[in-house]
């Protein structure tokens, strides 16, 4: 069982690592973006402690099979629980109420012709190559070849001044390139616009080409900026000026005939022939009658009203001419595609790439790459944006990929996704190097090697609200999920950037894409633009955990993740249980997320999830029941040296949170035996932080955690007795 086998160091080793490049330990994420997608390794850990008799160590990296287990997860998401279950042959039910949950998740456990969908896509891009490829070319100003291929477009905000009606550019800053990966720093120039390379970015000194003097800071600061003409203080991301206007001013590109004896990157001022390109491009989309490109507005949201206050109104208005030209013919090719399962699979592929082909994309002034939109969960706009190559860059001499956000790059991504699904693997590290491990005899899919007569696997996804499901009573054996988080990340918001354009391309005879939104009112997740609070959250998170506890066989498993920085979003939890009287028996961490990802590093966050265990019946370990904060503190200082032994070091956020999960399970085993869920959702609430008050909570434990950390004796920081229930031998596990 999960309580007793579970191996907190290894699994937190791995788990950190994953977190760091996880499509290099779960390839399978790549077939399309999802957000906070948690370790695969954690719940490949969790089935086989709960299912294997055996130590975890043992059984992690070879074949395991659990037939005829039925596993379950209410809130699929990226469906990481699933298909980790899949893959040992369980029976997996997937739900989720976002159409882009299902879409994505059926995707990756579909079986596919894997040459017959890489001879298809190859297809799709020498087409597109042949119709517009030449829209992607420029002149290298080395060798003066034509057909040097562009991997960056960079272009920047202008805005029309109020006063004397002129145009000017919105520069932040005049670096376009860092010396980090690049032999010099590349600097514009604020009165020509040439590049030029020094070695001192802080005194750049004078253009090469007019002597202007070269600047680090440009005059756009805040939201206002003088215009350069008649100096009148302009402001921007004004609604009323529409969607912004941008100009082409810098462009990275790939000389693969000076590549060999080139050290560095290649940039450019776009010459005259480039700026002509761009200019065909938005004749060529001006001619067209688009089918395919979405005219959807773009509704209110906690998200989207970034949009609207720049001027956004239609989703079409993020991209520029040769970004819908080109995501049209792409479109219209996959339409013509008569396989469906190719189909589907190049359609997911043209809706995980526009992550890359829109004009929020930044460039990374460092990384010298583009960033995609969703590399913060949210929308960013900024005042200097990246126009990937759609078609992506091969070398033909290394025969490696140049570059990222084009076909080649997805295509290449997807290939790799779904080869994982027939040979799976784990990693095994040994000092600083690692082993891919591949796990013979496991697959994922919903049939074996994606043949039509191999095994076929029992797979039920839908697209609906795990609320109103009704699955038999005791026909689970476990459910494992990732539930959303109170306030976190408006993912649907986010998801219908990729589902407008998703849907126009397959969604017509598809009953999970018949609304225009993603968006639900039975969604989880707090919204103030939707009128959902903290009740709204406590109820429909009861509702399901109780659905699936009554589908439950008694004693099996609901286990789910969830961290938050604030103990007012773990009451809705503590309520779930209760009202589902099941008992929570273990609070367990380890790393969810990436601490240096971009919406985490500096934040204060935590990335530790705590991993709750709930069970109708079974047994807790007396040690686990203290009876004050002191108690509670010796458990966080036991799971922090835990993760220590993992190699993960924990921050003051990892902490806070580590007790939160261990005061939320305490104040479950206490009000379980007098608990009325019929009672009004804000007295559930209220009860629960009574509780919480009255035991002592965060505080208390912290301030408990400063004095044992100023003891000079480690083994005092566990010798709490007064705080942990003491009995004797017989009693050393409590039932429940």
């Amino acid at each position: 069982m999960i309580e007793r086998d579970f191996d907190i160091p290894f699994i937190a080793d791995l788990a950190i690592r994953e977190k760091q490049i996880q499509q290099n330990y779960r390839p399978l994420i790549a077939v399309h973006k999802w957000f906070a997608r948690r370790p695969g390794t954690l719940f490949r850990g969790l089935l086989l402690s709960e299912f294997v008799s055996k130590p975890l160590r043992e059984t992690f990296y070879h074949p395991n099979t659990l037939s005829g287990l039925r596993i379950a997860d209410p809130f699929m998401g990226g469906g990481t629980p699933l298909l980790e279950a899949n893959r040992v042959d369980c029976d997996v039910i997937g739900i989720d109420i976002n159409p882009m949950s299902y879409w994505i998740v059926k995707q990756e456990i579909d079986r596919l012709d894997l040459k017959a969908y890489e001879q298809s896509a190859q297809t799709l891009r020498t087409t597109l190559e042949n119709q517009i490829g030449h829209l992607y070319r420029t002149r290298c100003i080395l060798c003066d070849s034509d057909q040097a291929e562009v991997k960056y477009f960079l272009w920047v905000k202008i805005k029309k001044c109020g006063q004397c009606g002129q145009s000017f550019d919105l520069f932040p800053g005049y670096l376009l390139a860092g010396d980090a990966r690049h032999p010099k720093n590349v600097f514009v120039c604020p009165k020509c616009g040439e590049l030029t390379e020094t070695l001192d970015r802080r005194n750049p000194g004078k253009c090469r080409h007019c002597h202007t003097e070269l600047t680090l800071n440009g005059p756009a600061k805040g939201n206002k900026c003088a215009c350069p003409h008649c100096n009148a203080p302009n402001t921007f991301s004004d609604r009323k000026d529409g969607a912004p206007d941008h100009r082409l001013f810098g462009i990275e590109y790939y000389c693969a005939v000076c590549r060999p004896s080139h050290f560095g990157r290649f940039f450019k001022k776009p010459d005259d022939h480039d700026l002509t390109l761009a200019e065909e491009a938005k004749i060529k989309w001006q001619r067209m009658d688009p089918k395919y490109v979405p005219d959807d507005a773009i509704p209110s949201g906690d998200e989207t009203d970034r949009l609207h206050r720049w001027g956004y109104r239609h989703y079409r208005e993020m991209f520029n001419s040769r970004q819908l030209l080109g995501l049209e013919l792409s479109a219209r090719l996959i339409a013509g595609e008569q396989n469906e399962r190719i189909r589907s699979a190049l359609a997911t592929n043209l809706s995980d790439l526009l992550r890359y082909q829109n004009m929020l994309c930044r460039y990374d002034t460092m990384a010298l790459k583009s960033l995609d939109i969703f590399s913060v969960h949210g929308f960013p706009v900024g005042l200097i944006q990246c126009e990937s190559n759609l078609m992506g860059i091969r070398d033909p001499n290394r025969g490696m990929l140049v570059g990222s956000g084009g076909w080649a790059n997805i295509i290449e991504k997807f290939r790799k996704a779904k080869s994982y699904c027939d040979s799976p693997f784990e990693v095994r590290h040994h000092g600083r190097g690692k082993e891919f491990v591949f796990i013979k005899g496991e697959w994922i899919g919903d049939c074996e090697n994606g043949s039509h007569s191999g095994k076929h696997r029992n797979v039920d996804i839908s697209c609906s609200d795990a609320a109103t499901v009704n699955l038999p009573p005791g026909s689970l054996d476990a459910v494992f999920t990732d539930p959303p988080y109170f306030g976190n990340v408006q993912y649907a918001e986010l998801m219908d950037f990729c589902y407008v354009w998703l849907r126009r391309l397959v969604g017509e005879s598809l009953p999970m894409f018949v609304n225009p939104s993603t968006r639900n009112a039975d969604e989880l997740t707090g919204n103030e633009n939707m009128g959902r609070g903290l009740a709204h959250f406590t109820e429909g998170l009861s509702t399901v955990f109780q659905q699936m506890a009554k589908a439950l066989k008694p004693g099996s498993p609901l286990v789910f993740t969830y961290h938050h920085n604030r103990i007012e979003a773990y009451y809705p939890v503590a309520v779930a249980i209760l009202d589902s009287a099941m008992t929570c028996s273990a609070s367990i961490p380890c790393p969810g997320e990436m601490g240096a990802s971009i919406h985490i590093s500096g934040t204060g966050s935590s990335i530790i999830d705590t991993v709750f265990v709930c069970r109708s019946t079974g047994t807790v370990p007396a040690t686990w029941l203290p009876r004050n904060p002191a108690g509670v503190a010796a458990l966080v200082e036991a799971d922090v040296e835990k993760l220590r032994a993992g190699n993960v070091k924990t921050t003051a956020g990892d902490i806070r949170c580590l007790a939160y999960g261990h005061l939320i399970r305490l104040a479950v085993w206490a009000l379980r035996k007098e608990w009325d869920k019929k009672a009004k959702t804000a007295e559930r609430i209220e009860k629960v932080a009574n509780w919480l008050l009255e035991f002592g909570g965060w505080q208390e434990v912290e301030e408990q955690l400063e004095r044992n950390v100023a003891k000079s004796d480690l083994a005092s920081r566990f010798m709490v007795a007064d705080g942990i229930q003491t009995f004797g031998v017989e009693h050393a596990e409590v039932s429940f």
